[in-house]
């Protein structure tokens, strides 16, 4: 099997020998750009498996990065990040970041982050059992098309969001602890991790609710869990 290629991205010219020195150690092939713009040039060319990214990088920064790497090279993403974590995680999330690691970072947390992502990004991902599509209430849902539709107007989600509405969709009106959807959404790596599913399930508030802040169809039972309710058009 060829080793993984990833693609090593942040301003620190010390941090970037260093740390590509000991992936490659690892068994890593890595190559390294300093910049955002540089960084989306190498992956262009080079289809890396796993991205690093500084997000307080010159020019570009590394959630505006984050847009072309998800949405044009495809690939997963791992932040690099001294900033207070719980902003960045909240953003980028919402952008579609796989995992973080906060400088400074311990060598073997960061080895076992790569191994899992690439794990999860490598292994096919099993869909929702059911694949005939729903309606429930005003929302319609055809996973064989992936799309959406909420009191008739289509709604564009990302494969995240879309297993999560499905998820709940296919057991509409019974309560999904975060754990469970953890595990039928993102895989058992991420179980002990819950801000992730708080985080993706107020994106989809902001997409199909009529007021994310009173939300009716993706409600709370406070210390349970989530379930979907569906609403009448």
């Amino acid at each position: 099997m060829n080793p993984a290629r990833l693609l090593l991205v942040d301003d620190d010219a010390l941090l970037r020998r260093s740390l590509s020195f000991n992936l490659e150690q690892a068994g890593y092939k890595v190559s390294t750009a300093e910049s955002a713009e540089d960084a989306i040039a190498v992956a262009r060319r080079e289809k890396p498996d796993l991205v690093l990214l500084d997000i307080g990088l010159p020019g570009m920064d590394g959630l505006d990065a984050l847009r072309v790497f998800r949405e044009e090279i495809v690939c997963p993403v791992i932040f690099l990040t001294a900033r207070r974590r719980e902003l960045d995680e909240a953003l980028g999330l919402e952008l579609g970041a796989d995992d973080y690691v906060t400088k400074p970072f311990d060598q073997d947390v960061l080895l076992a982050r790569i191994k899992s992502v690439l794990r999860r990004t490598q292994t096919p991902h099993t869909p929702p059992p059911q694949n005939h599509p729903l309606t429930l209430g005003d929302i319609h849902i055809d996973p064989r098309a992936h799309t959406v539709t909420v009191a008739g107007r289509e709604i564009e989600l990302p494969r995240r969001e879309f297993d999560l509405l499905h998820t709940l969709a296919m057991e509409a009106g019974k309560v999904i602890s975060a754990e469970d959807l953890l595990v039928r959404v993102w895989g058992p790596e991420y179980v002990g991790e819950p801000q992730v599913v708080y985080v993706h399930i107020r994106w989809l508030r902001e997409k199909i609710e009529d007021d994310p802040h009173t939300p009716k169809r993706i409600v709370t039972i406070r210390g349970v869990g989530y379930r979907l309710d569906p609403q009448e058009g």
